[in-house]
């Protein structure tokens, strides 16, 4: 009986988390409609702009007509689309060559320091 209701108690867990996607999938959602522009190398900061990862090597940053998109030179072990992004930057501004750190949920230390590449903008047309 114990084994019984310890293997639906496992079943029960596994239906609540999300499917994992295929690797570039978030990212092609992300930009699903819209035209890339030329890099830039900074991007400004509003508060009401969100900054998320898309993967270990893929940052989305804004909402609505334009986002920008910042692909890292390799993966950042610290970077996952639950993780908090911790970003270094000088004013008002996210550029490129900007430190950034991922912290995970319930952490005190965050990982490992990566280093920000171009933003290409993904508009709507």
């Amino acid at each position: 009986m114990r084994s019984l209701m310890l293997v639906a108690a496992a079943i029960t867990l596994l239906s609540c988390s999300r499917p994992a996607m295929p690797p570039g999938a978030a990212l092609a959602e992300a930009i699903a409609g819209r035209v890339a522009g030329n890099p830039e190398i900074c991007v400004s900061t509003f508060p009401s702009e969100n900054l998320h990862a898309l993967d270990r090597a893929t940052l989305a940053y804004g909402h609505g007509r334009a986002i920008y998109i910042n692909r890292l030179g390799g993966e950042c072990p610290g970077l996952s689309p639950y993780n908090t992004i911790i970003i270094d930057a000088e004013g008002s501004q996210y550029c490129r060559g900007d430190r950034i750190r991922g912290l995970e949920p319930g952490a005190i230390i965050p990982g490992p320091t990566c280093i920000l590449g171009d933003w290409v903008p993904y508009r709507l047309p």
